[in-house]
């Protein structure tokens, strides 16, 4: 994890890239020119990606610029100058994303939380989101009855391999018992199954556990970050395109945009009680 490998761009990206005057430049390179390569895991879910499956991917569609991370990718990519049709996604498996190597992508987008470890081998934009995490139980459990952090730690709860959501678990609540998971799904297989007690996700896809995959469930609570946790879209190490998507990030904050496509996907994470 602690070699850093090379940026290798094909020379004709290198030569033409769409910005937001529609000028070819060098300075804002993608890995083929004229198109914006993005990547994603499959399952796409929902809050993140909206619509019906398609185009391979199940669930949701990154296409369909329905979702938030869906949106926020299609909003950066008009002020890089590219249009829908000249943007391709691309399958990343979540653990794939920020390991080291060359990438298949010009970023991605998966809720993949910034940390100085992934950041030694990747490179991150900007926060396009601000983390809280948050814990599903099921209904009637005796978990279900806990109001703090303290409460929860004679449980047995889970979380995905190599997410922040386990760390979180780990330091923060220090359970009696811990489950990991390769994914996030046999994580919540687990709570569906009674194998656990808690699942620990980023809030909003919390509400698609409690809402679609595991019955008679709730959010507990979630967590008021102490950490500046937050999402970014992550990079091949030293490519100069994260700059370009920083300024447009910057601008989508600054005219309001981010803020909109935030109420129309993620209004629901402002109800949830915090565990403390």
């Amino acid at each position: 994890m602690k070699r850093l490998f090379a940026l290798a761009i094909p020379l004709a990206a290198l030569a033409v890239a769409a910005t937001a005057t529609g000028r070819p430049t060098a300075s804002c390179p993608t890995l083929n020119a004229g198109t914006l390569t993005i990547g994603t895991d499959n399952p796409a879910y929902p809050p993140w990606y909206g619509g019906n499956q398609g185009h391979g991917w199940k669930i949701s569609d990154p296409y369909s610029g329905k979702g938030y991370e869906s949106a926020v990718a299609y909003a950066v990519a008009r002020e890089l100058g590219y249009s829908k049709a000249k943007v391709k996604w691309v399958y990343v498996p979540f653990s794939k994303s920020f390991a080291p190597g060359k990438k298949s992508f010009d970023f991605d987008i998966t809720q993949i939380s910034y940390t100085p470890e992934r950041a030694k081998v990747v490179d991150f934009s900007s926060s396009y989101y601000d983390v809280n995490q948050a814990i599903v139980v099921r209904n009637g459990t005796p978990i279900a009855k806990v109001r703090s952090v303290a409460g929860l730690r004679p449980y047995t709860l889970a979380a995905q391999l190599g997410t922040t959501s386990l760390n979180f678990i780990r330091s923060k609540i220090e359970p009696k018992s811990l489950r990991v998971y390769g994914t996030n799904d046999k994580a919540v297989f687990a709570l569906k199954n009674k194998l656990v007690d808690g699942v620990v996700v980023d809030l909003p896809t919390a509400f698609y556990v409690t809402a679609v995959q595991v019955p008679n469930s709730k959010i507990l609570g979630q967590f008021a970050s102490t950490t500046g946790e937050h999402f970014g879209m992550v990079f091949q190490n030293g490519n100069p395109l994260r700059a370009c998507v920083n300024r447009a990030l910057a601008t989508l904050k600054r005219n309001g945009t981010l803020k909109r496509i935030q109420a129309t996907w993620l209004s629901k994470v402002v109800s949830v009680p915090v565990l403390k």
